[in-house]
C-alpha cells in the first residue's frame, strides 16, 4: 500500500514539473515573440526589407552590444555566435559610431572560428540605425587581398628578374664598344651577350605564357586531345636542347589512345617544360624518360631525370614562381623560374595535379595525373607503338 502512494505522488509530482517546464517553455517563446516584434518596431521602417536585399553580411546591435538582426552570411563569416558579436575589433569600433554618430569603416582580418584556426579579411562599414542600434555591414575581401598580394608580389619579382639579364646586356654592349679593337674580348662578349638575349627572351616567353594561361577557359574552349600526341610534340620540341648535351631522350607512348579534355598547346607547353626542366638539370651524357600511360581512369605522365635531385623541405616549393633551389645553378642553366610555376597552373586548370618524388643525388621524377575523356571516339590503336625503352611510370621504386 505505502508503494502504491509512493508511486502516485512521484507521478503527481512528475506531472508538475512536466506542466510547469511546458509553461516556462511557452513563457519563453511568447517572450521571444514579444521582444522580437519590439525590435522589429524599433528599428526605422523599411531596414529589414532594405537589409535583406544589399547582398552583404550584416549585423544590428543594440544599446548593450546584444546582436537583434544578423544574416546568415555573419555567422558563416564567424562574425556573431549567438546573440553576441565575436570580435572585440567590431565591438569597438560600434562603441564609436555609437559615441560619435560617424560612419565609419575599416578592414580587419579576423579569426573564423572560436579556436582561431583560419582567418577571414572582411572590410566593414558601420553606421547608426535609428537611435538605439548599429548596423554593420560586412564584405569578405579574403580572395580579393590574396590576388592582390600575389599580383603585387608577380609585378616584384618580373621587374627585379628583367632587371638582370637587361643590366647584363647594357654593360655588355659598352664593354663591346671599348674593346672594339680586340678580336678576341669582341667575340667573348658576344658570347655573353648572345646568353643573356636568349635568357631574356625565355623570360618573356614564359610571362607571356602565364598571361595567356590565366586567359584560357579550358571548359569552353577545349576539346578532346591524345596525351601521346602532345608528349611526342613536346619530346620534339626539345631534342635539340637534349642533343647539345649528349642526352637521350627515352619515349614510351601508351598502347591505348591516352585521351583527356582540354587545350592541346597549353599541354603541349606545360610538358616541354616539365622536359626542359629535366634536360637542364641533368648531367651531360645520361637520359631523361618521358613514360605515358592510362590506369584507373587517368592518364598519367611521367618525366625523370638523373640530375641532382631536390631536397625533401624545397619539394613544396619548386612550383611557385620564380622560386629556385639553387638560384645560382639556376641563372647557370638559363632557367626563368617560371617553368614550373606554368606546369602546375596548365595541369590544375585541367583539373589534374602534378608531384614530385626526389632524392638527393638520384634524380627526380614528376608525375602529372589527367582525368582520362572516356568515349571520345578515337579509332581504338592510335599510338598502339610504344617508342624508346623507357619503363613504365612507377617501376624502380619511384612514383
Amino acid at each position: 500500500m505505502d508503494d502504491i502512494i509512493l508511486m502516485l505522488i512521484a507521478g503527481i509530482i512528475g506531472l508538475a514539473i512536466g506542466v510547469a517546464g511546458m509553461s516556462a517553455y511557452r513563457e519563453s517563446q511568447n517572450r521571444r515573440s514579444l521582444l522580437a516584434e519590439k525590435v522589429e518596431a524599433e528599428l526605422p521602417p523599411g531596414s529589414i526589407e532594405v537589409l535583406s536585399i544589399v547582398g552583404r553580411a550584416f549585423v544590428v546591435v543594440d544599446e548593450i552590444d546584444g546582436v537583434v538582426r544578423a544574416n546568415p552570411s555573419a555567422y558563416a563569416y564567424g562574425l556573431v555566435r549567438g546573440h553576441t558579436l565575436v570580435h572585440p575589433e567590431l565591438v569597438e569600433l560600434a562603441h564609436r559610431v555609437r559615441a560619435h554618430g560617424v560612419i565609419e569603416e575599416k578592414q580587419f582580418e579576423l579569426s573564423r572560428g572560436p579556436l582561431g584556426q583560419g582567418t577571414i579579411v572582411v572590410h566593414v562599414r558601420v553606421a547608426a540605425l535609428g537611435d538605439e542600434f548599429i548596423l554593420l555591414l560586412a564584405d569578405d575581401r579574403t580572395e580579393i587581398t590574396r590576388t592582390e598580394a600575389i599580383r603585387t608580389d608577380f609585378v616584384a619579382n618580373v621587374s627585379h628578374e628583367l632587371k638582370t639579364p637587361v643590366g647584363a646586356i647594357m654593360l655588355l654592349g659598352e664593354a663591346m664598344d671599348d674593346a672594339a679593337g680586340d678580336e678576341v674580348a669582341i667575340r667573348r662578349f658576344a658570347g655573353r651577350l648572345q646568353k643573356e638575349s636568349a635568357r631574356l627572351k625565355a623570360l618573356v616567353q614564359d610571362i607571356i605564357e602565364l598571361s595567356r594561361l590565366q586567359g584560357t577557359n579550358v571548359v569552353v574552349q577545349g576539346k578532346p586531345v591524345d596525351i601521346n600526341d602532345v608528349v611526342a610534340e613536346a619530346v620534339d620540341r626539345t631534342k635539340l636542347t637534349a642533343d647539345n648535351k649528349n642526352i637521350t631522350l627515352s619515349m614510351g607512348l601508351a598502347k591505348e589512345p591516352a585521351m583527356v579534355f582540354g587545350d592541346q598547346e597549353l599541354l603541349t607547353t606545360a610538358f616541354k617544360n616539365l622536359i626542359d626542366n629535366a634536360i637542364r638539370y641533368s648531367p651531360e651524357d645520361t637520359a631523361v624518360g618521358v613514360g605515358v600511360r592510362v590506369k584507373d581512369s587517368l592518364v598519367q605522365v611521367s618525366v625523370t631525370d638523373r640530375g641532382p635531385g631536390i631536397p625533401v623541405e624545397e619539394q613544396e616549393r619548386i612550383f611557385e614562381r620564380f622560386y629556385r633551389v639553387d638560384e645560382a645553378r639556376d641563372r647557370q642553366t638559363g632557367g626563368t623560374g617560371l617553368g614550373l610555376s606554368i606546369v602546375k597552373h596548365v595541369v590544375s586548370n585541367h583539373g589534374g595535379e602534378v608531384t614530385v618524388w626526389s632524392q638527393i643525388n638520384s634524380g627526380s621524377t614528376f608525375t602529372v595525373r589527367l582525368p582520362e575523356l572516356e568515349d571520345a571516339g578515337v579509332p581504338q590503336g592510335k599510338g598502339a607503338e610504344i617508342k624508346g625503352t623507357l619503363s613504365a611510370p612507377g617501376e624502380g621504386g619511384r612514383p
